[in-house]
């Protein structure tokens, strides 16, 4: 029995429901977008708990031992890095973005690309501003639309880089979280990441539909708040 509420068929019946018209090599493609969005969110599953035994106390050979490779390998893979203090649904808005990536045939991963994955994660409290201020969530999809580069010739394989204005994206983040004396790196630091990387299309479009980063740093720090307190009531 697999130990996950999920089987081969259920994939082969969601692909199939959502590409009817779509001949068997349009099916391998789309297949194999999915199966590498799996394979990122099993890293990520791994990568979880292996920061959890790293804070208690276990060594790295004990942690290759129990993920079936050397202690040099467990490290090199798993040594927290760039999305260290990211939270999962910031992290799955971050593989989201790669699929979007792919899924238009792009060769980079831009900030329109991000944008899109925080659109992707509705339970992410930047998409919650993002939709509250938009009016809609189909006008902010329209506009990043527009913004997106022409689709390449082909998806591309295996790993897929940052733009450098992603990069500059991803910093701030860290540094939005920092100044609010967060610590964590939620949906929320990345949405002002995205705006305060100033020259990026995201930020453009962000602009465009009505936000500034003083007032989008301002709603995210109230929102953050009420968050706060009513977990605190329960």
């Amino acid at each position: 029995m697999s130990p996950l509420d999920i089987s081969l068929a259920d994939l082969i019946a969601r692909l199939d429901e959502e590409l009817p018209g779509a001949n068997e090599l349009a099916r391998i493609s789309e297949a194999r977008l999915r199966a590498q969005t799996l394979a990122d969110l099993g890293d990520q599953l791994i990568d979880h708990y292996v920061s959890k035994a790293k804070q208690n106390g276990a060594s790295w050979t004990e942690i290759g031992d129990a993920i079936g490779v050397s202690k040099q390998a467990a490290q090199q893979r798993h040594t927290p890095a760039a999305f260290e203090r990211f939270t999962n649904l910031n992290r799955h808005g971050i593989v989201l973005a790669q699929e979007a990536a792919r899924t238009h045939k792009h060769d980079s991963i831009g900030t329109e690309h991000l944008l899109l994955g925080l659109l992707g994660e509705p339970r992410g409290l930047a998409y919650a501003v993002l939709v509250a201020n938009a009016e809609s969530e189909q006008r902010i999809r329209d506009a990043i639309a527009e913004a997106l580069p022409p689709a390449g010739e082909k998806a591309p394989r295996g790993h897929i880089a940052f733009r450098p204005e992603s990069k500059e994206a991803i910093e701030q983040a860290r540094r939005a979280s920092a100044d609010l004396g967060h610590d964590w790196v939620g949906t929320e630091h990345m949405l002002l990441g995205l705006i305060r990387a100033e020259e990026s299309p995201a930020a453009q479009i962000l602009r465009d539909l009505g936000f500034t980063s003083d007032e989008l740093r301002e709603t995210v720090k109230t929102e953050v708040a009420k968050r706060l307190a009513a977990r605190d009531k329960q």
